[in-house]
C-alpha cells in the first residue's frame, strides 16, 4: 500500500499582519513535525488557507478557492485541506457545510493545535475545532511563543497582545479575536533578545491595540528598595525592546488614537532605535460617524495628538485607515473626512469602501446603506486629497540621503533594488551588483511618486550579521 502521509506543504495566508504572523507560526510548526514547504500546491500533499474576514470579499475569496482544492484534493490520494484564520473562527460550521471535502476548520485560538488536528484528521476524519476564547494557562496561546517559519532573515513580527476590547461599529476583529490579553513583559523581552541572536535587525511588534497592552497585567518592579506592582506602558516596553543590542529598526502596528499618551510619543522621540513612522487609524474625520463608529475621540482630538507626536517625533511620517461610505454617510460627513485628511498630511494612506460583516452592528444599518455610485465619487475624491499630500511629503524628501532596509530586486525589474527607509517609504534604485537582502545601504532620493522614492546608491552600510537562517525551535 502506498504511504500517504504528508511530506510537504503550502501555506496560503489571507489579510493582515496578525494573519501573516499566524502563517509563520503553522508553518514552524509543520517543519517541526517533519513536512516541508513547497512553493506551488501541485507539489504539496497539505494546503493550509490562513483567512481574513475584515470584508465581504474574503468569504467568496475563501469559498470560490475551496472549490479548486476540491479538484486538487481529488487528484492524488493523501491530500489535506486545513482552513484556519479569522473567517473560520466566524464561519465555524458553514465551512463544512459548503466544503465538506475539508479536513481540518481551525479558529484563532488554537493555532497551536494545527498539526494535532491534521494527525488526527488523518485517522479520524474531517475535524472542526474552534475555541471560543483563549486558554489563558496555556503559553502558546501567544503566536510568537510557537516554532516560527519566517520567510526572512532580517525582520520578525512579535506579538505583544492578542484579541481587542474596542466595539468599534464596524469591526468583526472583538469577534474572531476575543478579549485583549497582553502577553508579559518579559516573556516579550525574552523573544527580541533572542531575535537579535538569530541575526534579526528589525522587528515589529503587533497587537490590534498596541497602545493599551498592560491594562491587563502588573509589573513588580523595585523602587527605594521596595517591590511595587505598577501597569507597564507601551512606551516601557518600546523603550526596552529598542535597547536590546543588536536590533536596529523598531515598528509597531496598530495604535488606537484614544489610547495615544504624550509618554508613547516620547518613547517614540527618546528611543533612537524606534522608526520615524506612526500608523494612526482617523475612519472618518466627522464627529458624528466617529460617535455611530464608536471611535472614542473626535476629530479635533485627533488632530490635537497627530500635532503632539509630531513635536515629540521629528521627521515623522503618518499613514492611516479611512472608510469611504460608512452607513448614513452624507455629504457634509465626507467634506469633513476630506478636510482631516487635508489637514492631517499624510504621507500614505490605506483608503477602504464600506464592507458589512456579519456579526457587526454596521451590518444591521441596512436602511442607512450609502448608494454604491455616491460611495465610488467620494472613494476617488478621497484618493485625490490623500495621494496630492503622500506626493508633496515625498517630493520634499529630494535630495536627501536615507538609511535603506535592503528587500531585494524589485519584481518588475531585476535590475533595480527595492528597500524601505526608517519612515517606511518604498525606495526603488538601479543597481549593477545584487545587494544581500536584510543589508542597509544609504541611498539618495532622486524622484517621487505618491506611493515610492526613486534613488541613487551611495555606500553600503551594513550587510546581515548571518546568511539567512529560518529558527524553527520554540523560543
Amino acid at each position: 500500500m502506498a504511504d500517504t502521509s504528508p511530506r510537504t506543504y503550502v501555506v496560503r495566508t489571507f489579510g493582515c499582519q496578525m494573519n501573516e504572523h499566524d502563517s509563520e507560526r503553522i508553518a514552524g510548526l509543520l517543519e517541526a513535525d517533519g513536512l516541508r514547504a513547497v512553493d506551488d500546491e501541485q507539489d504539496a500533499d497539505v494546503v493550509v488557507l490562513n483567512t481574513c474576514c475584515i470584508r465581504e470579499n474574503a468569504d467568496n475569496k475563501l469559498y470560490g478557492t475551496l472549490g479548486t482544492m476540491r479538484r486538487w484534493k481529488n487528484e492524488r490520494e493523501g491530500r489535506r485541506i486545513v482552513v484556519s484564520g479569522c473567517l473560520a473562527q466566524k464561519d465555524r460550521e458553514v465551512v463544512r457545510d459548503r466544503a465538506p471535502w475539508v479536513d481540518v476548520v481551525l479558529g484563532t485560538h488554537n493555532v497551536h493545535r494545527t498539526v494535532d488536528l491534521l494527525n488526527e484528521a488523518v485517522v479520524a476524519g474531517p475535524i472542526t475545532e474552534i475555541l471560543d476564547e483563549a486558554v489563558i494557562d496555556d503559553h502558546a496561546m501567544f503566536p510568537s511563543a510557537l516554532p516560527a517559519k519566517r520567510s526572512t532573515g532580517h525582520d520578525a513580527w512579535v506579538t505583544i497582545q492578542i484579541g481587542c476590547d474596542n466595539s468599534c461599529a464596524f469591526c468583526i476583529v472583538p469577534s474572531v479575536r476575543g478579549a485583549e490579553i497582553s502577553r508579559p513583559y518579559d516573556d516579550v523581552l525574552a523573544e527580541v533578545r533572542q531575535l537579535a541572536l538569530d541575526g534579526v535587525t528589525e522587528v515589529t511588534l503587533l497587537g490590534q491595540n498596541v497602545n493599551s497592552y498592560g491594562r491587563d497585567i502588573q509589573l513588580e518592579r523595585r523602587r527605594e528598595g521596595e517591590a511595587v506592582s505598577a501597569r507597564p506602558l507601551f512606551a516601557d516596553l518600546l523603550r526596552d525592546v529598542g535597547s536590546v543590542p543588536g536590533i536596529r529598526r523598531v515598528r509597531f502596528t496598530s495604535p488606537h488614537p484614544k489610547d495615544m499618551r504624550n509618554e508613547t510619543f516620547a518613547a517614540m522621540g527618546e528611543t533612537a532605535t524606534v522608526c520615524e513612522h506612526l500608523h494612526y487609524p482617523l475612519q472618518s474625520g466627522s464627529d458624528r460617524l466617529l460617535a455611530v463608529m464608536h471611535r472614542g475621540y473626535t476629530a479635533e482630538r485627533y488632530l490635537e495628538r497627530l500635532t503632539e507626536a509630531r513635536r515629540h517625533v521629528s521627521d515623522l511620517a503618518v499613514s492611516t485607515d479611512i472608510i469611504v461610505g460608512f452607513p448614513g454617510e452624507t455629504d457634509d460627513d465626507f467634506a469633513r473626512t476630506l478636510e482631516v485628511a487635508a489637514a492631517a498630511e499624510y504621507d500614505y494612506a490605506y483608503t477602504f469602501i464600506f464592507s458589512p460583516r456579519d456579526g457587526t452592528e454596521a451590518a444591521t444599518m441596512v436602511d442607512q446603506f450609502v448608494d454604491p455610485a455616491t460611495v465610488s465619487e467620494r472613494f476617488a475624491r478621497l484618493r485625490v486629497v490623500v495621494e496630492r499630500s503622500a506626493l508633496l511629503k515625498h517630493e520634499a524628501r529630494i535630495g536627501r540621503i536615507e538609511e535603506v532596509l535592503i528587500e531585494g530586486p524589485s519584481k518588475k525589474d531585476p535590475g533595480v533594488i527595492s528597500g524601505r527607509t526608517r519612515q517606511n517609504k518604498l525606495v526603488h534604485f538601479p543597481h549593477a551588483e545584487p545587494i544581500r537582502v536584510g543589508s542597509y545601504a544609504n541611498v539618495l532620493v532622486t524622484g517621487a511618486a505618491p506611493h515610492h522614492l526613486r534613488g541613487e546608491f551611495r555606500e553600503l552600510l551594513s550587510e546581515p550579521a548571518h546568511k539567512v537562517r529560518i529558527p524553527v525551535a520554540a523560543l
